[in-house]
């Protein structure tokens, strides 16, 4: 493990700093109400509220806003992995695939438990110099634990170059 993965995750769990994060970095994420409950070197949990900004139509959360909320249950493992590593790693999402099983009409929580594949990737991505590809899964639910939504989201990991 990164020795700087631990720092992330305090950072992470920070409620100002995180939110400052996401106000400046991810700014839809944030007004949708996207948030990190959990997180560790192994899971993150995040979840998206039903709300005036993150409804559709038909009184549900919209999908992209369960996307935001799926990516950030990945995307903030990964992250967590990433933070201060040498050399520096680049992530990048190359696919999202979903299926949807119940409408969102609440809390959604997307909880990932792939930490291990991403530290493995990353690892194999510095030493072998090639790129690496992760395809994490990010499953949604509401507050019965009934699932909501499933995610397959595919980062790719490569050592950034000068």
């Amino acid at each position: 493990m990164n020795s700087h993965t631990q720092t992330f995750i305090k950072l992470m769990k920070h409620p100002v700093k995180f939110r400052m994060f996401l106000f400046a970095k991810l700014p839809a994420a944030y007004m949708a109400g996207v948030r990190v409950r959990e997180v560790d070197e192994k899971k993150c949990v995040a979840t998206v509220p039903y709300k005036w900004l993150s409804q559709n139509p038909f009184r549900s959360t919209y999908f992209a806003c369960l996307s935001m909320a799926a990516e950030m249950s990945t995307g903030a493992l990964a992250m967590a992995h990433l933070y201060r590593i040498h050399p520096p790693v680049s992530m990048l999402v190359v696919k999202v695939e979903s299926e949807y099983f119940k409408k969102a009409t609440g809390r959604t929580s997307f909880i990932c438990e792939d930490g291990e594949l991403f530290q493995k990737a990353i690892e194999e991505t510095i030493s072998t110099g090639e790129t690496r590809i992760v395809k994490a899964k990010s499953v949604g639910t509401n507050a019965n634990g009934e699932i909501v939504a499933e995610f397959l989201i595919t980062w790719s990991f490569r050592v950034k170059t000068k």
